[in-house]
């Protein structure tokens, strides 16, 4: 079977569940058990909070569950719906708190590090901990986009699904995020290199 094949019997076999999930729990369950590790993952970096991650991602499927009867495949995958309800229920937690969210640095997968010279480790740790702080130091609505788009590997389409945009607006967010990140990076290269003491 190829790549393709193989997807949309995937595909087809997901539609199926999801119609038989509209009224059989037992298949809603099989649907939970899918994707239950992706959406408390983005959840959890949305939040940085494991307590905060599991209540909210608790209720995305509470709600799924209940809105599941009126579920119309737009031909995106089932998950692009439920990660909408996850940017829903994270915009509402963050209003409710009235704070910004705080991502544990060390919690981000950005690539693994290779047991090295320990220079070779510190260095990569540095270049890691200066990525994250400036991703940190973004917007929310680029943070989640680069975690859409990197961690959980979505296509521009199913991203502006999730977030409520266009393709296009997708895109030029895209853009944007990235030279606004490349600014912050030189920006806090530039802050380190002053902050360091002269010989």
């Amino acid at each position: 079977m190829t790549e393709v094949e193989n997807s949309s019997a995937e595909m087809l076999d997901e539609n199926e569940l999801v119609e038989q999930a509209k009224t059989d729990p037992e298949a809603f369950g099989e649907l939970y058990e899918r994707y239950v590790t992706k959406i408390y993952n983005y959840i959890y970096y949305r939040t940085g909070n494991h307590h905060d991650a599991e209540d909210v991602t608790a209720r995305v499927f509470q709600r799924a569950l209940q809105h599941i009867p009126n579920y119309v495949n737009r031909g995106l995958p089932f998950s692009a719906w439920l990660y909408r309800i996850a940017h829903n229920l994270v915009v509402n937690w963050h209003r409710d708190r009235g704070r910004r969210k705080v991502v544990p640095l060390d919690d981000l997968p950005l690539g693994s590090l290779r047991a090295d010279a320990p220079e070779r480790i510190t260095e990569s740790r540095e270049e890691q901990d200066l990525l994250l702080a400036s991703i940190h130091a973004l917007p929310d609505d680029r943070q989640q986009l680069l975690i859409l788009k990197f961690v959980e590997r979505f296509s521009n389409a199913e991203i502006g699904a999730i977030m409520g945009r266009s393709e296009g607006a997708i895109k030029s967010l895209y853009h944007r995020t990235l030279l606004a990140l490349r600014s912050e990076i030189e920006r806090k290269q530039e802050q380190n290199l002053s902050s360091k003491p002269s010989d």
